[in-house]
């Protein structure tokens, strides 16, 4: 396997140069992690009041910098206004249709401090709780500050989840605030987010307004007392608002992922702990200087849009970059145009994004002037190592390390990634676990498996960064991560590490897949298919997918009836798209009389999974209720 070296030139800039460094902080924090994280948190962030502890830890609770008193907020902008930061870029916007915005420091602390004082007047304060359904507009950053300013805990739903995922996520946060826009673009055409919120509002008493910002100008019905335009709202709000002084373990978000069980699990995280491991990952990870125009081209709606494009560039103090739209719109060279056109330094993006630039082929990369790029980062799932080499090749030119990181919603920063001028890369690894985190690759009694070894990944210790519990649902917090090895967080990470200690992450061991970066649980998408009228029963499981890592295959066994399998299963797919989103369409239906399943009913999806991967059973069967189920099924997709 090759290996590739830090640069030279790279590795003497470095916040972190060469391995023996790299070695000494990662052991200092193992050592001695409370004095490490406490200097850590001193010297990175502003702190209202200090803490009386760095961590109070009962597993599998935590408490970090308990007592300090902080604010996100603050963190992000008003500290940065006496320095020479307050007239550097902090977001650099460009919309779908080629509009612009560039906001410094200044500006964006007076659109946020105006939005919070929206919010004050409409009588929402700490403790509340907030939705944000928006495109990819600096609004959606200024919301999201506005609520953090406050102590408004908010809650991003992604812009292309439909009114039924968005009335779940509504109804579990018990939002009192939904904060949206008429539509944003998406390939050249309008998505229109206004009516969703609509929709989703008949079932949700909590909300009592519904701020709209105009972004496509498109007609808007308004529901009077309730729905309040964010222009008209702002028109005479002050731009000075107090930033409040919050208990650092006060919960900044909520963010919503798949769970197994089909209903969404509300992640908690809180402020202080949070921002502190995302500011010093922005230096560790992505060796950030203060020059650097910064993309990250995740949507804000995922972990990745929070920790890496809004809370972690704006608290390091960086230039961020944001892309409302497709990448390959109006052409497949978008991405690369924006790199040339705004000289961007680091380019974060998915392993999904890089196999679709690579069959697009290299003419379109080629054609532009991408010598500015000096970091390139991938994230969301692992990244294969002929995709790596040519993400390296093509766009990197041999001249830029990446740094492929590892990281979930749960963890809320990147836990394992390579520090790009101290850790040689291998393709298709995330190499060795940054500071003060401690992770293993175990069997399900807890006990390492060794060099090269496949099983379960977990963190022996806790982070400051890490999830503080589910939204209302302690209980399932401690039964989906602490009680299957008790006192060390199971990831659902299959990993093996290697006689060098690199990791080397091979996919989800539950039901839960990952469709282009997006986690999706079979227990959602086979609910969906199970409400349309004419299924009885549902089984979904992942493909593996050229393109998006994995595709959804679903086979359905249907009610009595007449059905037209061709125009049902085109049915099937649109109903799924309005019940979750577009992404969560199945790319294939199959029909069956009947689903492979034990004496006690379960569905085996492991052995599903068999079927559309490799078209043969070789795992076991002994609980297998009816073998013929099996044949039948392996038959049908010979005929495919």
């Amino acid at each position: 396997m090759a290996t590739y070296p830090p640069p030279e030139d790279f590795a003497k800039r470095a916040h972190v140069q060469g391995m023996e460094a790299c070695r000494a902080l990662y052991d200092r924090a193992k050592e001695r992690p409370e004095e490490f994280w406490g200097e850590l948190a001193e010297q990175e962030l502003f702190w209202f009041e200090k803490w009386s502890h760095v961590l109070e830890w009962n597993p599998p609770f935590a408490k970090w910098f308990a007592g300090g008193k902080i604010n996100a907020s603050y963190n992000c902008l008003d500290r940065h206004l006496t320095t020479p930061r307050k007239n550097k870029a902090a977001l650099i916007w460009e919309g779908e249709p080629g509009d612009q915005r560039i906001l410094t420091y200044q500006e964006l602390y007076r659109l946020v401090c105006r939005f919070a004082n929206v919010l004050k007047a409409r009588g929402f304060q700490a403790g509340d709780r907030a939705i944000i359904y928006m495109p990819m507009i600096p609004e959606l950053p200024v919301a999201m500050l506005a609520c953090a300013r406050l102590g408004i805990t908010h809650s991003v739903v992604f812009g292309g989840f439909s009114a039924e995922a968005l009335k779940a996520r509504i109804q579990d946060l018990s939002a009192g605030v939904v904060i949206t826009a008429d539509g944003g673009w998406r390939r050249g055409k309008e998505v229109k987010l206004k009516p969703a919120v609509d929709e989703a509002l008949a079932d949700c008493p909590s909300v009592r307004d519904v701020i709209v910002h105009r972004r496509t100008g498109s007609d808007t019905p308004m529901q009077a007392g309730r729905d309040w335009w964010w222009h008209e709202l702002e028109q005479n709000a002050s731009e000075t608002c107090p930033a409040e002084p919050l208990d650092s373990e006060h919960p900044l978000f909520v963010l919503y992922t798949s769970g197994t069980t089909g209903k969404p699990k509300g992640i908690q995280h809180a402020t202080g702990g949070y921002l502190l491991q995302i500011t010093a990952t922005m230096k560790w990870v992505f060796d950030l200087k203060e020059e650097d125009t910064y993309w990250c081209t995740a949507d804000i709606g995922w972990v990745t849009g929070h920790s890496y494009i809004v809370y972690g560039p704006l608290a390091a103090g960086a230039t961020s970059l944001m892309y409302e739209g497709a990448p390959d719109t109006p052409q497949p060279d978008r991405f690369w145009r924006i790199i040339e056109k705004y000289r961007v330094n680091i380019f974060y993006t998915s392993p999904t994004a890089i196999r679709a630039f690579i069959r697009q082929g290299d003419q379109w990369p080629n054609r532009h002037d991408m010598s500015s790029l000096r970091l390139l980062g991938s994230v969301g799932e692992p990244i294969n190592p002929s995709a790596w080499e040519w993400y390296y090749k093509v766009i990197g030119k041999e001249r830029c390390p990446i740094v492929d990181t590892w990281w979930q919603t749960e963890t809320g920063s990147i836990l394992i990634s390579p520090m790009p001028g101290a850790v040689p890369a291998k393709p298709g690894s995330a190499t060795l676990p940054l500071p003060g985190i401690v992770p293993d690759v175990v069997d399900l009694n807890g006990n390492p498996v060794g060099v090269d070894r496949e099983g379960f990944l977990i963190i022996r210790r806790p982070w400051p960064c890490m999830l503080r519990t589910l939204c209302g649902d302690p209980k399932r917090y401690e039964e989906n991560y602490w009680s299957r090895i008790p006192g060390n967080y199971l990831t659902g990470d299959a990993a093996r590490r290697d006689a060098d200690g690199y990791y080397w992450i091979l996919g989800r061991v539950d039901d839960v897949m990952n469709v282009s970066g997006h986690r999706l649980s079979t227990m959602e998408l086979e609910s969906a298919l199970v409400r349309h009228p004419a299924v009885a029963e549902a089984a979904v499981v992942g493909k593996p997918h050229e393109i998006t890592g994995q595709a959804v295959c679903a086979f359905v066994t249907l009610k009595r009836g007449d059905w037209n399998h061709d125009e049902l299963g085109e049915d099937l797919r649109k109903w799924v798209a309005h019940e979750i989103g577009g992404f969560a369409k199945p790319e294939q239906i199959r029909f069956t009389d009947s689903l492979p399943k034990t004496r006690s009913g379960k569905i085996m999806r492991r052995l599903l999974r068999e079927i559309v991967t490799s078209n043969t059973v070789a795992g076991d069967v002994t609980t297998l209720e009816d073998l013929g189920v099996l044949t039948a099924l392996a038959s049908q997709q010979d005929e495919e």
